[in-house]
């Protein structure tokens, strides 16, 4: 399990930047307006929550940086993994729990023209969740888990350079200090000085 834990981290990690751009771009809340009409407005993930989609996409990036790093940043792109999984997860449990006209206000106020949360909230009939904004506070809190596991585990993850290792590269050096392929080119050095000089560097 923790041979695989990289792997494991980086496809969770990147799952869930995917997951929320796409939540980004789908209708979170249906608005009704008390105008007599009784208008509906869909809401989409980006307008209901702003920074949803740049810390998506900053989960995104941050996941597949995460298959290359050392150490030292592994701790930090866990730590990041939490903390941004943390923030969405509080933003979107709003959405969830409260339906907040705050949520609704920006597509309201484009569809109006009426600013002023107070303003936007007395043309405001009901407010209706669909299921994105549930299934997206799932995905955060398997982001908060991912981070927390690369947190536990990263120490124990394989070095990257590692597989680029030959066995025949030279490990230890010469008593002298000098290792045997320097002492081979010196001897050519010295061989062609000869021929320069006219002698005969096998006699």
């Amino acid at each position: 399990m923790i041979r695989r834990g990289r792997l494991l981290s980086v496809i969770v990690t990147v799952l869930c930047g995917a997951l929320g751009v796409i939540s980004s771009t789908q209708t979170w809340l249906t608005v009704v307006l008390a105008d007599g009409g009784h208008h509906a407005l869909e809401v989409p993930g980006a307008s209901a929550v702003p920074v949803l989609a740049p810390l998506s996409l900053a989960v995104l990036a941050l996941g597949a940086a995460l298959s290359i790093v050392g150490l030292a940043l592994r701790y930090v792109f866990g730590a990041l993994a939490v903390l941004i999984g943390g923030v969405l997860a509080w933003l979107t449990a709003r959405v969830v729990f409260e339906h907040p006209v705050s949520a609704v206000a920006s597509v309201v106020t484009e569809s109006t023209g009426i600013t002023g949360e107070a303003s936007v909230a007395k043309l405001v009939a009901s407010i209706q969740a669909t299921p994105w904004p549930a299934v997206t506070l799932v995905v955060w809190a398997v982001l908060i888990i991912a981070g927390g596991f690369v947190l536990a585990t990263a120490h124990r993850w394989s070095r990257t350079g590692r597989r680029y290792r030959t066995d025949d590269a030279p490990r230890t050096v010469s008593p002298a200090g000098s290792r045997p392929h320097d002492a081979a080119g010196s001897r050519a050095i010295d061989d062609w000085d000869d021929l320069s000089r006219g002698e005969d560097p096998t006699a």
